[in-house]
């Protein structure tokens, strides 16, 4: 019986991985397949069987399948309607659609369940910037530094929001601080160049432009030369 036991074990783990696709490999339809058989079995009970449906959710819309996937979120929503979890989820989901107000609404409900939720934060900052409400895109990015400061990416995000500002002082310690924290963040050294031209300082500007570049080519997309000119774009958070 312990025999059994342990093997019964082994096999659901297995089937765990594949749903939350651990190591990368599973399929969508694998995954949707372990997912639906763990649902199935009521391997998970109560709230945690969020957990279940937001990974089949996934699957789904990694094979293109919307609306599957937006049953399984609310499904998510409705086991667990105290976790912020199932709303962020759904939210990062509408904001995908280009469906903001839903996705403003799902993170609003996730913060107040739980404010120090930081991708919660940094989603509705980045809706926020597309609605050109650059205070509370500011209000958001800045409490996802206050909450993780260790975060190179949050300050650089930070950073790229002060450029738009013109606040060019306060972009450069905000991407300075990222370059600190993660000597390899390539995106940090582009904005931080972006700052230093916007600024006039032309010859730290192609400093750390090359540099990024060097680190991440892909960055090169946002440069245009014309003539002896060039200028930049600034990529995307």
């Amino acid at each position: 019986m312990e025999i059994c036991q342990s093997k019964l074990a082994r096999d659901t783990r297995i089937v765990i991985d594949k749903c939350v696709n651990r190591d990368g490999k599973s399929s969508p339809p694998v995954a949707v397949q372990a997912c639906t058989e763990l649902l199935d079995r009521k391997v998970l009970e109560g709230y945690e069987r969020f957990y279940l449906f937001v990974n089949r959710a996934l699957a789904y819309v990694a094979q293109g399948d919307k609306q599957h996937a937006l049953d399984d979120y609310n499904e998510a929503v409705k086991v667990a309607p105290k976790k912020a979890q199932p709303y962020y989820s759904r939210g990062v989901f509408y904001a995908a659609q280009t469906d903001v107000d839903a996705a403003l609404r799902d993170f609003d409900t996730a913060l107040s369940i739980d404010p120090k939720l930081v991708s919660a934060l940094r989603q509705r900052a980045i809706i926020y910037l597309s609605q050109s409400n650059l205070d509370g895109a500011l209000a958001d990015f800045s409490e996802a530094v206050r909450l993780q400061p260790k975060t190179a990416a949050l300050w650089s995000d930070r950073g790229h929001l002060r450029i738009l500002t013109r606040d060019y002082d306060g972009a450069l310690k905000d991407e300075a601080e990222a370059i600190r924290l993660d000597p390899k963040l390539a995106r940090a050294y582009f904005l931080r160049g972006a700052a230093f031209g916007d600024m006039g300082n032309s010859a730290n500007a192609v400093s750390d432009i090359r540099t990024a570049v060097d680190l991440d080519p892909s960055l090169d997309r946002y440069i245009s030369t014309k003539g002896k000119t060039a200028s930049i774009a600034l990529p995307p958070l």
